[in-house]
Protein backbone atom coordinates (compact mmCIF):
# COMPACT_ATOMS: atom_id res chain seq x y z
CA UNK A 1 0.00 0.00 0.00
CA UNK A 2 2.78 2.44 0.93
CA UNK A 3 4.68 1.62 -2.27
CA UNK A 4 1.60 2.30 -4.37
CA UNK A 5 1.01 5.59 -2.56
CA UNK A 6 4.62 6.68 -3.11
CA UNK A 7 4.39 5.74 -6.80
CA UNK A 8 1.28 7.86 -7.19
CA UNK A 9 3.03 10.79 -5.53
CA UNK A 10 6.03 10.38 -7.84
CA UNK A 11 3.79 10.15 -10.90
CA UNK A 12 1.87 13.26 -9.90
CA UNK A 13 5.09 15.20 -9.31
CA UNK A 14 6.54 14.20 -12.68
CA UNK A 15 3.29 14.95 -14.48
CA UNK A 16 3.16 18.38 -12.88
CA UNK A 17 6.75 19.15 -13.85
CA UNK A 18 6.47 17.67 -17.36
CA UNK A 19 2.75 17.25 -18.08
CA UNK A 20 3.15 15.64 -21.51
CA UNK A 21 6.40 13.73 -21.07
CA UNK A 22 5.45 10.91 -18.70
CA UNK A 23 3.42 7.78 -19.32
CA UNK A 24 2.07 5.43 -16.63
CA UNK A 25 2.13 1.85 -17.92
CA UNK A 26 -0.46 -0.57 -16.51
CA UNK A 27 0.46 -4.14 -15.62
CA UNK A 28 -1.32 -7.07 -17.23
CA UNK A 29 -1.27 -10.84 -17.40
CA UNK A 30 0.05 -12.30 -20.63
CA UNK A 31 -2.43 -12.75 -23.48
CA UNK A 32 -2.59 -13.61 -27.18
CA UNK A 33 -2.45 -10.79 -29.72
CA UNK A 34 -4.43 -10.80 -32.97
CA UNK A 35 -3.65 -7.47 -34.64
CA UNK A 36 -7.08 -6.09 -33.77
CA UNK A 37 -6.51 -5.20 -30.12
CA UNK A 38 -9.68 -7.01 -29.05
CA UNK A 39 -8.27 -8.76 -25.95
CA UNK A 40 -10.11 -7.66 -22.81
CA UNK A 41 -6.73 -6.90 -21.18
CA UNK A 42 -6.50 -3.70 -23.20
CA UNK A 43 -9.38 -2.16 -21.23
CA UNK A 44 -6.90 -1.46 -18.41
CA UNK A 45 -4.77 0.81 -20.59
CA UNK A 46 -5.58 4.31 -21.79
CA UNK A 47 -5.13 5.64 -25.30
CA UNK A 48 -2.73 8.51 -25.92
CA UNK A 49 -2.18 10.38 -29.17
CA UNK A 50 0.96 10.81 -31.21
CA UNK A 51 0.96 13.78 -33.56
CA UNK A 52 2.93 15.13 -36.51
CA UNK A 53 6.22 16.94 -36.22
CA UNK A 54 8.79 18.17 -38.73
CA UNK A 55 10.79 15.35 -40.25
CA UNK A 56 14.38 15.45 -41.48
CA UNK A 57 14.86 18.56 -43.68
CA UNK A 58 11.11 19.26 -43.69
CA UNK A 59 10.10 22.96 -43.67
CA UNK A 60 6.74 22.07 -42.09
CA UNK A 61 4.98 18.96 -40.71
CA UNK A 62 3.11 16.74 -43.17
CA UNK A 63 -0.58 15.88 -43.25
CA UNK A 64 -1.91 14.41 -40.00
CA UNK A 65 -4.21 11.44 -39.47
CA UNK A 66 -5.48 10.44 -36.04
CA UNK A 67 -2.94 8.08 -34.46
CA UNK A 68 -3.27 6.65 -30.97
CA UNK A 69 -1.33 4.14 -28.88
CA UNK A 70 -1.79 1.89 -25.85
CA UNK A 71 1.02 0.28 -23.81
CA UNK A 72 1.02 -2.38 -21.06
CA UNK A 73 3.59 -4.64 -19.43
CA UNK A 74 3.76 -8.10 -17.88
CA UNK A 75 6.45 -10.10 -16.12
CA UNK A 76 7.77 -11.25 -19.51
CA UNK A 77 7.60 -8.20 -21.75
CA UNK A 78 5.68 -5.19 -23.07
CA UNK A 79 2.51 -4.97 -25.18
CA UNK A 80 1.84 -2.23 -27.73
CA UNK A 81 -1.25 -1.32 -29.78
CA UNK A 82 -1.20 1.34 -32.52
CA UNK A 83 -4.42 2.54 -34.18
CA UNK A 84 -3.67 4.56 -37.34
CA UNK A 85 -6.25 6.33 -39.50
CA UNK A 86 -5.06 6.30 -43.12
CA UNK A 87 -6.13 6.49 -46.76
CA UNK A 88 -3.54 4.33 -48.52
CA UNK A 89 -1.18 1.56 -47.48
CA UNK A 90 2.11 2.82 -48.86
CA UNK A 91 3.87 -0.48 -48.23
CA UNK A 92 5.73 -2.53 -50.84
CA UNK A 93 8.52 -4.16 -48.79
CA UNK A 94 7.83 -7.89 -48.44
CA UNK A 95 10.60 -8.94 -46.06
CA UNK A 96 11.70 -8.54 -42.47
CA UNK A 97 14.72 -6.31 -41.78
CA UNK A 98 13.98 -4.18 -44.83
CA UNK A 99 14.16 -0.37 -44.80
CA UNK A 100 10.61 -0.18 -43.42
CA UNK A 101 11.08 3.47 -42.38
CA UNK A 102 10.96 4.44 -46.08
CA UNK A 103 7.28 3.39 -46.19
CA UNK A 104 4.27 3.42 -43.83
CA UNK A 105 5.43 2.17 -40.45
CA UNK A 106 5.02 2.49 -36.67
CA UNK A 107 8.02 2.48 -34.35
CA UNK A 108 8.79 2.03 -30.65
CA UNK A 109 12.08 3.15 -29.07
CA UNK A 110 12.87 1.81 -25.57
CA UNK A 111 15.83 3.00 -23.47
CA UNK A 112 15.80 0.97 -20.23
CA UNK A 113 19.27 1.83 -18.88
CA UNK A 114 20.05 5.53 -19.24
CA UNK A 115 23.60 4.92 -18.01
CA UNK A 116 24.46 3.61 -21.48
CA UNK A 117 23.50 5.18 -24.86
CA UNK A 118 21.94 1.97 -26.23
CA UNK A 119 18.24 1.48 -26.91
CA UNK A 120 15.86 -0.84 -28.74
CA UNK A 121 14.23 0.29 -31.98
CA UNK A 122 11.30 -1.81 -33.16
CA UNK A 123 9.37 -1.17 -36.38
CA UNK A 124 6.42 -2.95 -37.99
CA UNK A 125 4.72 -2.21 -41.32
CA UNK A 126 1.00 -2.48 -42.20
CA UNK A 127 1.83 -5.72 -44.03
CA UNK A 128 3.29 -7.12 -40.77
CA UNK A 129 6.98 -7.09 -41.65
CA UNK A 130 9.32 -6.17 -38.81
CA UNK A 131 12.66 -4.52 -38.07
CA UNK A 132 14.04 -5.16 -34.54
CA UNK A 133 17.45 -3.64 -33.78
CA UNK A 134 19.56 -2.51 -30.83
CA UNK A 135 21.02 0.93 -31.46
CA UNK A 136 24.29 2.16 -29.90
CA UNK A 137 24.19 5.95 -30.25
CA UNK A 138 27.60 7.48 -29.47
CA UNK A 139 27.67 11.27 -29.73
CA UNK A 140 24.99 11.23 -32.40
CA UNK A 141 26.52 8.39 -34.39
CA UNK A 142 23.87 5.65 -34.39
CA UNK A 143 24.20 2.12 -35.75
CA UNK A 144 21.53 -0.59 -35.57
CA UNK A 145 22.39 -4.22 -34.80
CA UNK A 146 20.07 -7.13 -35.57
CA UNK A 147 19.42 -9.86 -32.98
CA UNK A 148 22.09 -12.54 -33.20
CA UNK A 149 19.93 -15.40 -31.96
CA UNK A 150 16.28 -14.64 -32.73
CA UNK A 151 14.16 -17.53 -31.51
CA UNK A 152 11.02 -18.41 -29.55
CA UNK A 153 12.57 -17.12 -26.32
CA UNK A 154 13.17 -13.55 -27.50
CA UNK A 155 11.15 -13.17 -30.70
CA UNK A 156 8.60 -10.34 -30.96
CA UNK A 157 5.00 -11.44 -31.44
CA UNK A 158 3.41 -9.10 -34.00
CA UNK A 159 0.16 -8.90 -35.97
CA UNK A 160 -1.49 -6.18 -38.06
CA UNK A 161 -4.98 -5.59 -39.40
CA UNK A 162 -6.57 -3.23 -41.92
CA UNK A 163 -9.86 -1.37 -41.65
CA UNK A 164 -12.00 -0.34 -44.63
CA UNK A 165 -9.94 -2.07 -47.30
CA UNK A 166 -7.67 -4.96 -48.19
CA UNK A 167 -4.37 -5.78 -46.51
CA UNK A 168 -2.23 -5.39 -49.58
CA UNK A 169 0.30 -3.02 -51.04
CA UNK A 170 -1.07 0.44 -52.02
CA UNK A 171 -4.65 -0.49 -51.08
CA UNK A 172 -7.20 2.22 -50.28
CA UNK A 173 -8.18 1.92 -46.60
CA UNK A 174 -9.67 3.75 -43.66
CA UNK A 175 -6.87 2.75 -41.33
CA UNK A 176 -4.68 0.01 -39.93
CA UNK A 177 -3.64 -1.39 -36.56
CA UNK A 178 -0.44 -2.94 -35.25
CA UNK A 179 -0.35 -5.04 -32.08
CA UNK A 180 2.88 -6.54 -30.77
CA UNK A 181 4.61 -7.99 -27.72
CA UNK A 182 8.32 -7.30 -27.10
CA UNK A 183 9.91 -9.73 -24.61
CA UNK A 184 12.49 -8.31 -22.23
CA UNK A 185 14.82 -11.10 -23.39
CA UNK A 186 15.20 -9.32 -26.75
CA UNK A 187 16.79 -6.34 -25.01
CA UNK A 188 19.47 -8.33 -23.21
CA UNK A 189 21.88 -7.09 -21.84
CA UNK A 190 20.42 -3.56 -21.45
CA UNK A 191 17.52 -4.99 -19.43
CA UNK A 192 18.38 -6.93 -16.29
CA UNK A 193 15.50 -8.00 -14.05
CA UNK A 194 11.98 -7.42 -15.37
CA UNK A 195 10.58 -4.00 -14.40
CA UNK A 196 8.49 -3.78 -11.27
CA UNK A 197 6.16 -1.14 -9.90
CA UNK A 198 8.03 2.15 -9.79
CA UNK A 199 10.64 1.24 -12.43
CA UNK A 200 11.35 4.08 -14.86
CA UNK A 201 12.57 3.78 -18.44
CA UNK A 202 12.89 6.34 -21.22
CA UNK A 203 11.21 5.87 -24.59
CA UNK A 204 9.34 7.29 -27.55
CA UNK A 205 6.63 6.27 -30.02
CA UNK A 206 6.57 7.13 -33.71
CA UNK A 207 4.74 6.71 -36.98
CA UNK A 208 5.72 7.60 -40.56
CA UNK A 209 3.03 7.90 -43.24
CA UNK A 210 3.68 8.35 -46.95
CA UNK A 211 0.27 9.16 -48.45
CA UNK A 212 1.69 12.27 -50.14
CA UNK A 213 4.53 14.17 -48.51
CA UNK A 214 5.94 12.08 -45.65
CA UNK A 215 4.34 12.79 -42.28
CA UNK A 216 6.42 12.05 -39.18
CA UNK A 217 4.51 11.41 -35.94
CA UNK A 218 5.92 11.31 -32.42
CA UNK A 219 4.92 11.28 -28.77
CA UNK A 220 7.86 13.40 -27.61
CA UNK A 221 8.95 15.86 -30.28
CA UNK A 222 12.47 15.76 -31.65
CA UNK A 223 14.42 18.13 -33.86
CA UNK A 224 13.81 15.90 -36.88
CA UNK A 225 15.73 12.70 -36.14
CA UNK A 226 13.89 10.02 -34.17
CA UNK A 227 17.26 9.09 -32.65
CA UNK A 228 17.49 12.15 -30.37
CA UNK A 229 17.20 9.87 -27.34
CA UNK A 230 17.76 12.63 -24.78
CA UNK A 231 14.33 13.96 -25.81
CA UNK A 232 12.56 10.67 -25.05
CA UNK A 233 9.79 10.73 -22.46
CA UNK A 234 9.66 8.84 -19.15
CA UNK A 235 7.82 5.52 -18.86
CA UNK A 236 6.72 4.64 -15.31
CA UNK A 237 5.69 1.06 -14.61
CA UNK A 238 2.59 1.04 -12.44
Amino acid sequence: MLRTFLLLLLSAALAHAHPDSTLIISKTTDFTINGEGTASNWSAARWFDITVQKGPRQPAPGRQFTTRVKVMYSGKGMYFLFDCADKKLTATIMEDYGALYNEDVVEVFLWPDTAVPIYLEYEVSPLNYELPILVPNINGRAQGWKPWNYNDRNRVQHQTSVQGGQKKSMAAVDGWKAEFFIPYALMNPIVGPAPVSGTKWRGNFYRIDYDSDPAYYSWQKTGGSFHEFNKFGTLIFE
